[in-house]
């Protein structure tokens, strides 16, 4: 069975960017080395701070749009539950 996450990183505006990965800590990589998403390229550096890991790719994507539409609050939530 393959391996798909979400994942929230936390940037160094304090926002929180949530994403997809196969492999979470060279998506990481990436984000800090500016050739992640468009959205943390200028937020570097970024840390990881909450992973989920799903079975199918459509699990795991449809989990990442579910916590995209979360507010900040909900995400903090997650986070400090999680």
């Amino acid at each position: 069975m393959d391996e798909h996450y979400i994942y929230i990183v936390r940037c160094n505006d304090n926002s929180l960017y949530t994403g997809y990965a196969k492999d979470v800590s060279q998506r990481i990589m990436k984000h800090n080395e500016g050739k992640g998403a468009k959205y943390t390229k200028t937020r570097r550096p970024v840390e990881l701070v909450y992973q989920e890991m799903y079975g199918t790719k459509s699990e795991a994507l449809k989990r990442e749009i579910e916590i995209k539409r979360y507010s900040r609050k909900e995400k903090l939530k997650l986070i400090s539950e999680g």
